[in-house]
């Protein structure tokens, strides 16, 4: 794709403060995706569902763990990127980045993410909040990014007129 330059290189971990981090997601991580977003369904369907269509009510473990591999593909092929937010251990998943070319006019990249119901209103999202923007603004090759859900809400996003 031509929305990054050919020499880039992904960012393969990003250090939060207090030890969390992020790293691109892989099919492997299915074992503690799929709880953890099942677990937050009907805050992220809010989010979500309107403009993504997800997470579905219905969908399957085997669903999931294909839209994590797609996602592993998409990371590889630099057509989008998916980051996981794990605990220090790697071991518990706190939520995640979205990094996408724009689907809609005015803007080189649209980033998006979340975090577990638990995680809502806590120093962890508040970090994740502050970090984002400052990241993509030093790790990433973006002029004009897009925060949605921050600095539009989707339903501003879904009123925009589509990319070129």
């Amino acid at each position: 794709m031509t929305w990054l330059p050919p020499d880039f290189v992904h960012p393969v971990r990003a250090e939060l403060p207090g030890g969390p981090y992020l790293r691109p997601i892989t099919g492997a991580d299915a074992a503690i995706d799929y709880p953890t977003v099942m677990g937050s369904r009907e805050r992220l369907w809010e989010v979500f569902g309107e403009a993504w269509g997800w997470p579905a009510a219905t969908i399957t473990y085997e669903a999931n763990k294909a839209d994590l591999e797609r996602h592993e593909a998409e990371i590889a092929a630099h057509e989008s990127f998916n980051y996981v937010v794990l605990d220090a251990a790697g071991t518990t998943e706190y939520g995640c980045v979205y990094i996408d070319p724009p689907a809609k006019a005015g803007a080189d990249a649209e980033v998006s993410w979340w975090v577990v119901d638990e995680q809502v209103g806590s120093d962890l999202e508040r970090a994740l909040d502050a970090f984002v923007p400052r990241w993509i603004a030093q790790a990433w090759p973006f002029e004009r990014p897009r925060f949605i859900g921050r600095d539009l809400s989707w339903k501003e996003w879904l009123a925009l007129p589509d990319a070129g």
